[in-house]
């Protein structure tokens, strides 16, 4: 097989090419997200292309690295960001691809100083991976108040997201407007994330679907009323 398929030209597979796909082809089943789905396979052919044209000896275009992900609570985000940060891994653009999922609480504490302290020990778990912060808008809650503990966060993120650049995915997550509050209120945030995925509410046939895929999964049965 390794002979024919030089024979005829073909490059031979990456090493992660089938886990690759295995991870493209369990995004595909999640119910509904169609246009999430469509965006993540639009990142993993940009981030090929960009390899390929280095193998190559060609100038790559940037590709987006950190992202917005934008929408209610319980639409999908978190599941997406863990694939995805597989589906990096098995890329070769993050070293090991898993996910630190974080909130305010995390990043944030009640004494001067405390927080660059506790983002950065967040951030370093992240490190190979994906730092997920959700509801990362509670960060600029603050209102510019003598203790801005959430700017603080925010600075220190900036900083080490710069500092790491090649090591690191960071997706911050929350309602679509506070989003977009969030991301215009910080220059050095807007400028790190060109990107953002929307992710829509379910429908009701799609919660449905849902329900009865958890039921089949744990024998559980549903009555037709």
């Amino acid at each position: 097989a390794r002979a024919s398929g030089e024979a005829a030209g073909q490059a031979p597979e990456r090493p992660g090419h089938d886990e690759l796909e295995r991870l493209l082809a369990e995004l595909d089943e999640l119910v509904g997200l169609d246009s999430v789905k469509r965006q993540v396979e639009t990142l993993v052919r940009m981030h090929q292309m960009a390899e390929r044209r280095a193998e190559a000896g060609l100038p790559s275009p940037p590709v987006s690295r950190h992202l917005v992900f934008a929408g209610s609570p319980g639409t999908g985000k978190t599941t997406v960001a863990r694939l995805y940060g597989r589906i990096l891994a098995a890329l070769g653009v993050v070293r090991t691809g898993q996910l630190v999922e974080v909130a305010r609480p995390d990043l944030v504490a009640a004494v001067i100083g405390g927080t660059a302290i506790k983002t950065s020990e967040q951030f370093s778990k992240a490190l190979g991976g994906v730092l997920f912060i959700d509801e990362a808008y509670a960060l600029s809650k603050d209102g510019g108040s003598s203790n801005d503990f959430g700017g603080e966060a925010i600075d220190t993120l900036v900083k080490l997201m710069e500092d790491h650049r090649d090591d690191v995915v960071v997706i911050v997550a929350g309602y679509t407007n506070d989003m977009r509050s969030f991301m215009a209120a910080n220059p050095g945030l807007s400028s790190r994330f060109s990107r953002t995925i929307e992710f829509t509410d379910y429908s009701s046939a799609e919660m449905v679907t849902i329900v009865e895929n958890l039921c089949r999964a744990n024998r559980y049965s549903l009555e037709f009323e």
